[in-house]
């Protein structure tokens, strides 16, 4: 019976997804492509809006070299490093977020690589801590062994971000201190210990359409699809390599969730960092093409978001149902 349930699920999903039939999708009129991914999303999913929070646990001093990160080492940004946060710090942040009608608390790590000892100890017990409070768990801090992901599993991880950023021919552009191929890999191993698949990109770093059907491609041929996927704007950090990099229209955003959602109709399309610098209503054609999360709070680790009363005031206006049952023990109160 289980297999056939799981069956009906999957039945309409495709995972053979060429590079022409995205870019054509892409392409479409506007209008057209943003009716075609409503129709998609009202088939496959409540129309609710998920609220995501996110915390730096350790920021900055990071050995990778991406362009965009005002977190590297090689950043000339002048953002303050921190070292990370204990225990108890950070569980009592992801209660604010919970008050405040998050379900999801999502912890990054300025790392490479996650590392063994008191600083992994740490972030199982932060894993276990935000479970007890009855949400989901997300973590981001780079690579890391099958060993380190089945700890993880057990101590209850609900989901590890780990975004591939672009696509494998415009990845050198960006980053040259870990291949696309370990990020590959970083994802096989969290998906062989039973953690769901937080995984995404980046528009605006100076890729062509091509490099957004190819990133594209990526995703959506993985079997199964990332349950989570989040689209990212790039926003330009003065002392990084991409501080000169314009902002992306927003149509340019509504076109890659729209084709986000047809591509994978039944995973959260998550609208993440950048979406403060889109207006009101590019936000809302977002939401109804098949942005169905949102990363909330007033920062995303290093950059700026809108407040949680701008948030909560947008998804009203909009009608979706969204959390609403601040600081208490049940998290499944949603409003129109």
């Amino acid at each position: 019976m289980e297999n056939s349930v799981m069956d009906d699920s999957r039945r309409d999903l495709r995972f053979d997804w060429g590079r022409d039939e995205i870019l054509e999708i892409l392409d479409m009129p506007l209008i057209d492509l943003m009716w075609k991914a409503q129709n998609i999303h009202r088939s496959n999913n409540i129309y609710a809006v998920q609220l995501a929070s996110l915390f730096s646990v350790k920021t900055g001093g990071c050995e990778e070299d991406c362009s965009y990160c005002s977190q590297s080492i090689y950043s000339a940004s002048q953002i303050k490093n921190h070292p990370q946060y204990d225990v108890e710090a950070v569980l009592k942040r992801a209660k604010v977020a919970k008050d405040e009608g998050a379900e999801r608390f999502c912890m990054g790590w300025a790392w490479r690589e996650i590392r063994d000892g008191n600083s992994f100890d740490a972030m199982i017990e932060m894993v276990r801590g935000v479970k007890k409070l009855n949400m989901e768990a997300c973590v981001t801090a780079g690579m890391l062994s099958q060993e380190q992901a089945i700890r993880l599993a057990n101590a209850g991880l609900t989901a590890y971000n780990h975004n591939l950023d672009t696509s494998p021919e415009f990845y050198e552009n960006i980053i040259s201190t870990r291949t696309y191929q370990d990020r590959l890999e970083t994802l096989e191993r969290v998906r062989k210990a039973g953690i769901d698949v937080c995984c995404g990109g980046i528009i605006g770093l100076g890729e062509s359409k091509d490099d957004r059907a190819s990133l594209l491609q990526v995703l959506s041929n993985m079997n199964p699809h990332p349950e989570s996927v989040p689209i990212n704007a790039l926003v330009s950090i003065e002392g990084t390599d991409l501080e000169s990099n314009k902002e992306i229209d927003s149509i340019e955003m509504i076109r890659m969730v729209s084709t986000a959602r047809i591509l994978m109709p039944k995973s959260k399309i998550r609208l993440s960092a950048g979406r403060e610098k889109f207006s009101k209503e590019a936000q809302i054609l977002c939401i109804q093409c098949g942005a169905n999360s949102i990363f909330y709070g007033d920062e995303l680790l290093t950059t700026s978001n809108p407040s949680f009363e701008e948030d909560r005031q947008l998804l009203k206006e909009v009608g979706v149902k969204f959390n609403t049952d601040f600081g208490s023990k049940n998290s499944a109160v949603f409003a129109k």
